[in-house]
C-alpha cells in the first residue's frame, strides 16, 4: 500500500469542483474532480489509497477507497504526485 505525497515541483489548491494542480516544471494544470475525497493538507502529509492520512490513520476502507485509489494512481503517473512504500 503506497503513501501517497505532493511532488516538490507541483502546487494544489482547493476549488469547488474539487483539486486544481499546478506543475511548476511545465507549466501544467490539472483540474482534478476530486469533491471531497482528498484535501491539499492530505496531500503535503501524505494519504494513501485506503484513505488513511499521514502514517496510516486504519480507520478501514472508507467508501470511496477504489475511486480514491484509480486518482492517486493516476497523479502519480502524470507526475504531479510522488508514491512511497509505506514504513
Amino acid at each position: 500500500m503506497p503513501l501517497y505525497t505532493l511532488h516538490p515541483a507541483c502546487r494544489v489548491r482547493k476549488e469547488a469542483f474539487g483539486l486544481l494542480f499546478y506543475d511548476l516544471r511545465g507549466p501544467r494544470l490539472l483540474f482534478a474532480e476530486t469533491g471531497d475525497l482528498l484535501e491539499p493538507s492530505d496531500l503535503q502529509a501524505g494519504v494513501t489509497a485506503e484513505g488513511g492520512r499521514g502514517p496510516v490513520a486504519g480507520r478501514g476502507v472508507p467508501p470511496g477507497a477504489a475511486r480514491l485509489a484509480r486518482l492517486l494512481a493516476t497523479l502519480a503517473e502524470k507526475g504531479f504526485l510522488r508514491e512511497q512504500p509505506v514504513r
